[in-house]
């Protein structure tokens, strides 16, 4: 790469971080290391886009490690628009990944399997599918959420989500943005189809690679007392960003809002989701599954899947 295009691409990115980072007492200060390392020659000998990107990811993140503050690198051109860079490959990816949709099961004993990854696409992208996948597990009697592979998503498809384990609206949390203006994420108040019976157990698998709207998603389940979260905690990132080109293969991230949520009076950015029941993300499935199990016995033994319900517990042994 050029100087002239690294330098551009340095200042650039350093005026975008001090108007709309979220915490303006370190806005400013992120954007003078930039300037300082510039100045220092850190990125001079670089030799191509991606290395830049990593280069400058670690300086935007050595103030306070937030995750969502980089120059992220694309093997793929972006759009050279006003709005969102990554919005056309996002559509794409979503496309090609039924919705994030990765997996619908039911599992011996009458215990559903939902498993979202990559993403939580914004509900206009993949609505209709995590819709059709809830409604295919209304008659199962309890759920496991897999996020493990989840990298983040949409707050709204997380209020949709969400919208099926409430019987009513559920104040979610209030994102409170860098100009002071705030606003409040509700689970969704209707639905296109019956809910999950709020006395259905719900257990939500994380790992180290659950992270944003995936953590969110945990996060909100579990504050409000309606999941059981299983495995590893999880990656810490819970500031939304916004995106910008600053090169056809560099986007630049910048967190511009922090979520509160009314019960724990805080969220998971740097500390991650820990996990009420804490084991490793590769035995999550089966911890889980098990304890669902031996929950539906303990409440009726005589179930009709009661036979089906001992066997797989006999089998996870």
């Amino acid at each position: 790469m050029r100087q002239d295009e690294i330098t551009d691409i340095i200042e650039r990115a350093g005026k975008l971080v001090a108007e709309q980072y979220v915490f303006p007492e370190e806005a400013g200060r992120i954007a003078a290391h930039l300037g300082d390392r510039l100045r220092a020659g850190a990125y001079a000998e670089v030799a191509d886009a991606a290395a830049l990107g990593a280069l400058v990811t670690t300086d935007l993140q050595a103030a306070n490690g937030d995750l969502h503050l980089r120059l992220k690198h694309h093997e793929t051109p972006l759009a050279d628009s006003a709005d969102d860079p990554a919005e056309e490959h996002f559509a794409q990816l979503a496309a090609l990944t039924m919705g994030g949709v990765a997996r619908v099961e039911r599992l011996p004993g009458n215990v559903g399997l939902l498993e979202i990854t990559p993403y939580l696409f914004p509900p206009h992208l993949a609505g209709d599918l995590v819709t059709a996948a809830l409604r295919l597990l209304a008659g199962t009697d309890a759920l496991l959420l897999d996020l493990r592979g989840n990298r983040g998503g949409s707050p709204d498809m997380v209020a949709l989500v969400c919208g099926w384990f409430f019987a009513e609206p559920a104040h979610l949390h209030t994102m409170h943005e860098r100009a002071g203006t705030t606003h409040q994420y509700w689970s969704a108040a209707w639905l296109p189809g019956p809910r999950y019976a709020p006395d259905k157990p719900v257990l939500v698998l994380t790992g180290p690679e659950t992270f944003s709207g995936g953590e969110e998603l945990a996060y909100d389940l579990q504050q409000l007392g309606r999941a059981t979260v299983v495995g590893e905690r999880t990656r810490g990132g819970a500031h939304p960003r916004v995106g910008h080109r600053l090169h056809p293969h560099l986007e630049l991230t910048v967190p511009v809002a922090r979520p509160v949520n009314p019960v724990s009076g805080t969220n998971w950015e740097g500390c991650g989701v820990a996990p009420d029941v804490e084991t490793s993300a590769g035995a999550a499935r089966d911890v889980a599954y098990r304890r669902a199990l031996v929950s539906l016995l303990a409440a009726d033994p005589g179930r009709p899947t009661a036979a089906e319900a001992r066997e797989a517990l006999a089998a996870l042994s």
